[in-house]
C-alpha cells in the first residue's frame, strides 16, 4: 500500500507543481494553498478529494479547487 500512496504522490506534486509553475490557482476547501499542502492532505487523509477545473472564458484552466467529498 505504501507503495501505491508513494507513486500517486509523485504524479500528484508533478501535476500539481507543473499547474502551480503555469500561474493557475490552487484551493482545498475553497482556501487558496500550495502543491505541497494540497500532495499532503490528499495522500495522508483517508479522505477523498475531488479536484474542479475553473475555467477563463477561453476555455483555459485559471483555478484547480480540491473539495472534499462527503459519502454519506
Amino acid at each position: 500500500m505504501a507503495e501505491i500512496n508513494e507513486k500517486y504522490s509523485d504524479s500528484l506534486r508533478k501535476r500539481l507543481k507543473k499547474w502551480e509553475e503555469a500561474g493557475i490557482r490552487l484551493y482545498m476547501d475553497g482556501t487558496p494553498t500550495s502543491s505541497e499542502y494540497i500532495e499532503q492532505k490528499c495522500v495522508n487523509e483517508d479522505t477523498l478529494y475531488m479536484p474542479d477545473y475553473v475555467t477563463d472564458k477561453e476555455g483555459r484552466i485559471k483555478e484547480i479547487r480540491y473539495d472534499r467529498i462527503s459519502l454519506n
